[in-house]
């Protein structure tokens, strides 16, 4: 859970760090260190995580933390005659499925930042 967490917490930050500033703040100024150190280093590790995070979710029953596997989990506490377990598992089902499109913007958001500042270094 743990894992979840932070893994969430950072793609949450970097996309607050590729946000677009409001008209009001002045724009942010990279040296061009930060913007290879950016573009090289956090940028693909930020991908990943947002790969890694779409392939859980979606995996299958045999996969720990995925929709299909919390779904599995909920049937069996039913089946036990635990509802209250069962539609807590359902309910946690539902609200990570709701995530996808979440983690599709913030992909495709990373995607565009560096077709946009990334490629003209390389």
């Amino acid at each position: 859970m743990l894992k979840h967490t932070i893994a969430a917490g950072l793609v949450a930050a970097g996309l607050v760090a590729l946000a677009p500033a409001a008209s009001a703040q002045a724009p942010i100024t990279l040296s061009p260190e930060e913007s290879q150190t950016l573009c090289a280093e956090w940028l693909p590790k930020l991908t990943q995580r947002t790969t890694n995070l779409t392939e859980r979710v979606n995996g299958g029953p045999e996969v720990r933390g995925s929709v299909a596997n919390l779904k599995a989990r909920a049937e069996g506490q039913r089946k036990k005659g635990h509802n209250d377990a069962a539609d807590r598992l359902r309910k946690r089902a539902d609200k990570r499925n709701a995530r996808l499109p979440e983690l599709t913007t913030a992909k495709q958001k990373l995607e565009a930042f560096a077709n946009a500042h990334c490629k003209a270094g390389k």
